[in-house]
């Protein structure tokens, strides 16, 4: 495997580059040296598909284990993207060798140094208790990105297809979970029914569920978690407290109560299930939604969400919770209201929407 460094990692590394080595476009990458933090960050990018790949927080004794730790990395976010293990460790063992070079190519290290840009962009989604910058790395590999005029692609599925030419086989295979999920409102019945791979983590399940209910992630989050039996079945929420409380930001930290606090960053779906979870979203809105599990389903073939079944409109955004809710459906449905107009064309901006299946799944394809 080729690392095409910059001048800077280099030097970090202190390698001799090798010189007059040609390697295949799918195991060769360039790789850049960022301050992100005041940590140390290394962006891996291929060259054949622009998948990227970030490690944060490196130390002076990660660098000289870099190839370990690359190697590492590349297996995780695989993983993490329910590549089957054969297929890993093809693609691992078709070029086992890490050798490292000067960078050789102005239009590669133009496309890397725009996926820096996006690590900067995206710096909340860093975790600094972890090397491998998993979630970052396939929030990135998601956007789409330009490689040519008027051409653009999406890293990762560009990366799918040659790995599927490499292996010559289906490369997905992962367990996953059928959840039914219903936004609780005393008048109204809102519910989606989605497929999960069982290695979703807790901050990608939010950007599920927003795309389900056309939320615009535009407010905080959290989830709770309530127990189950010993044989599986959930304990209603009435009857136990959660044994643990997920957030998204730090700050939360100041307003702990009795429930056990976390981050969810890393955490994932099957360390908790088949537990109830109850999902909150937007704190001055309230909006809560109960998560259950219906079924397992041990062969799932894709390697991302799908939405199978679903109820009911969801609220716009900032609309006051279900008082609002309630009051901004009396005015959209009648015409002859002074502010129907305004406030149906407010609505569709702030996300009001009927349930549509179809586009749903379009969105969950890119999350």
């Amino acid at each position: 495997m080729l690392i095409q460094c910059t001048k800077k990692l280099l030097d970090e590394l202190e390698v001799p580059p090798v010189t007059e080595i040609e390697e295949n476009p799918l195991f060769s990458w360039h790789a850049n040296l960022l301050k992100v933090g005041r940590k140390k960050t290394v962006v891996l990018v291929n060259d054949r598909n622009l998948y990227a790949i970030i490690l944060h927080g490196l130390k002076a004794k990660d660098m000289k284990t870099i190839s370990k730790l690359i190697v590492q990395a590349i297996r995780e976010t695989f993983e993490a993207e329910c590549i089957k293990d054969e297929v890993i460790e093809q693609f691992l063992q078709h070029s086992p060798h890490i050798t490292f070079s000067k960078t050789k190519d102005r239009a590669f290290v133009a496309r890397m140094n725009k996926v820096c840009e996006n690590v900067y962009h995206f710096g909340e989604l860093l975790d600094n208790d972890s090397i491998n910058q998993v979630e970052m790395s396939l929030r990135i590999n998601g956007l789409l990105v330009g490689v040519g005029k008027n051409d653009y692609i999406y890293p990762k599925e560009e990366k799918y297809k040659h790995l599927e030419e490499l292996a010559g086989q289906p490369i997905f295979q992962s367990e996953a979970v059928e959840l039914k999920v219903k936004l609780i409102l005393e008048r109204h019945e809102v519910r989606r029914k989605i497929v999960v791979p069982t290695n979703t983590t807790f901050p990608k399940l939010h950007r599920i569920l927003q795309i389900a209910f056309h939320w615009q992630n535009s407010h905080l989050y959290d989830f709770y978690i309530y127990p189950s039996n010993a044989d599986g079945k959930v304990i209603p929420t009435n009857q136990h407290r959660p044994i643990v409380n997920l957030v998204c930001n730090e700050e939360a930290f100041h307003y702990q109560g009795d429930v056990p606090m976390k981050m969810d960053t890393g955490i994932k779906l099957s360390e908790y299930l088949p537990a109830k979870i109850v999902y909150n979203y937007d704190f001055g809105d309230g909006w809560q939604h109960t998560i259950e599990l219906e079924r397992v389903i041990e062969n799932f073939d894709l390697n991302y969400p799908i939405c199978l079944d679903g109820e009911g409109a969801d609220p716009p955004e900032d609309v006051g919770g279900e008082p609002g809710y309630e009051a901004f459906l009396l005015i959209i449905s009648d015409k002859n209201h002074p502010d129907y107009e305004h406030v149906l064309e407010w609505g569709m901006k702030q996300g009001y929407s009927e349930f549509d299946e179809e586009k749903i799944n379009r969105m969950l394809r890119r999350v």
